[in-house]
C-alpha cells in the first residue's frame, strides 16, 4: 500500500520557489517525489533561482528520498526538515551540499 505523500509547490515573499512535502517518503512514492522535485527545480533553473525544499511536515523518508535530493542538489539551496530528519541529512552528507535546516518554531511565526 503506497504512503501517503502530498506535494505542492509554492513561493516564498521573496519569490524563491519552494517544494513542500507533507507525509512520509519512502519507496512506494518516491517517484513522485522525484518528479515533483526535478520539475519545480527546473523550474527554478530556468528563471535564475535556486529551490528551497520544505520537508517540514515529512517525519520519515528513506534512502531512495535521500538520493533524490542528491541527484537534485546543485538547483537546491535550502532543506527545511522536520527536527526528527535534520540529523539523518547530516549523516547522510547532503548537508555538505545543501544547507539543512530545522524550520523556525512556533514562537518564531
Amino acid at each position: 500500500m503506497p504512503t501517503l505523500l502530498t506535494l505542492r509547490t509554492a513561493r516564498r515573499d521573496d519569490g524563491t520557489p519552494v517544494l513542500i512535502a507533507t507525509g512520509e517518503i519512502d519507496l512506494s512514492n518516491v517517484d513522485d517525489f522525484e518528479k515533483a522535485l526535478s520539475t519545480a527545480a527546473a523550474g527554478a533553473v530556468r528563471q535564475g533561482a535556486t529551490l528551497t525544499v520544505d520537508l517540514s511536515a515529512v517525519e520519515y523518508l528513506d534512502s531512495s528520498a535521500i538520493n533524490v535530493l542528491y541527484a537534485e542538489a546543485r538547483n537546491i539551496e535550502t532543506v527545511i526538515a522536520h527536527p526528527l530528519l535534520v540529523t539523518i541529512l547530516e549523516v547522510s552528507g547532503l548537508s555538505q551540499l545543501v544547507a539543512v535546516e530545522s524550520p523556525p518554531s512556533v514562537a518564531e511565526r
